[in-house]
């Protein structure tokens, strides 16, 4: 029987008694995921990497059958195969259009940002974004965080959905922003984090609304993230299509335009295009200094809840 307080050396890499727990919660937190996607998720926030950037998936799934075969972690029925596309979700009652919403702001306040923790939220918020929004409801890779927004005076009323996950590998005009070397962004690449998803719901007709979210989503995330995932973010970003918006509301809550992808896919790492039509990329420091702590050498240094301020208010 292995010691699970003692650390052991699997696929040429040391899991510590720190990485053994962070595999359980995930393989709990991720239950009804198939083995590859839980497998991602450890990659990613474990950072585990070919020197290509490329996630070490393969080695990651024989991990964890080895060290669910020792009995040193407890891994759920795990999915191992499946049909192959996008999962197809069900549209019911819960997701039907609502009577139209129009109005000042200031009528819906005070605007909930809620993170999504509940099985019944977490159907709801699924079946909200594939049914209308324009990319549908994608199974997110590695960390991420869900929200539904909701009206003060009506809790039960979900004016809006986000979703937040780990940053992309490489975004050439975030990366000359940063300033990092590839060496840096492969140690501190967790101390940015992408905004994935942002709905708001089409019978919503309410002027100002998005940047009145995005201001309190901004507030909201950074603390989540660090109990979720242990590391407070020091930088978001997002991308926006520039055929079907403009980026008002970023700019209205003072994110910063750096310019367009080449059309890649977000977690592209063979430099192959993929029909994607470029987007705008927006990022937001959350400190004044994000810029130089993510292009410090060694660990990642954030910053904690009493010292995170906004940079750009």
């Amino acid at each position: 029987m292995i010691d699970p307080d003692r650390s052991v050396v699997l696929a040429g890499r040391v899991w510590s008694p720190t990485d053994l727990a962070l595999v359980r919660t995930v393989a709990a937190d991720c239950a009804a995921l198939g083995l590859t996607e839980i497998a991602r998720t450890v990659c990613e926030l474990l950072d585990w990497r070919r020197p290509t950037g490329a996630l070490k998936t393969h080695e990651c799934r024989q991990v964890l059958t080895r060290l669910q075969a020792w009995g040193l972690i407890t891994l759920p029925a795990l999915r191992t195969t499946g049909p192959t596309g996008p999962r197809r979700v069900r549209w019911t009652t819960a997701s039907a259009p609502q009577p139209v919403i129009t109005g000042p702001v200031r009528a819906l306040t005070p605007l909930v940002v809620r993170r999504v923790t509940t099985a019944a939220d977490r159907a709801r918020w699924t079946e909200l974004v594939d049914r209308y929004h324009y990319l549908r409801f994608r199974v997110p890779v590695g960390a991420q965080l869900r929200y539904v927004v909701t009206a003060g005076p009506d809790p039960d009323t979900v004016l809006a959905c986000l979703l937040w996950t780990s940053a992309a590998w490489r975004l050439a005009p975030r990366d000359r922003w940063i300033g990092w070397t590839d060496a840096q962004r492969a140690a501190n690449l967790r101390g940015v984090v992408t905004q994935s998803r942002f709905l708001i719901l089409p019978w919503i007709a309410v002027p100002h609304l998005a940047s009145a979210i995005l201001a309190r989503a901004v507030r909201a995330l950074p603390a989540d993230w660090e109990a979720a995932y242990g590391t407070r973010p020091l930088l978001l970003e997002t991308l926006v299509d520039a055929q079907r918006f403009q980026g008002t509301c970023y700019r209205a809550a003072n994110w910063i335009a750096l310019g367009h992808t080449q059309g890649r896919g977000r977690m592209d790492r063979a430099h192959a295009r993929h029909g994607a039509a470029p987007k705008q990329i927006f990022v937001y420091p959350l400190v004044r200094d994000a810029q130089r702590r993510l292009r410090q050498p060694g660990p990642l240094i954030t910053p904690s809840s009493h010292s995170q301020v906004s940079a750009r208010r």
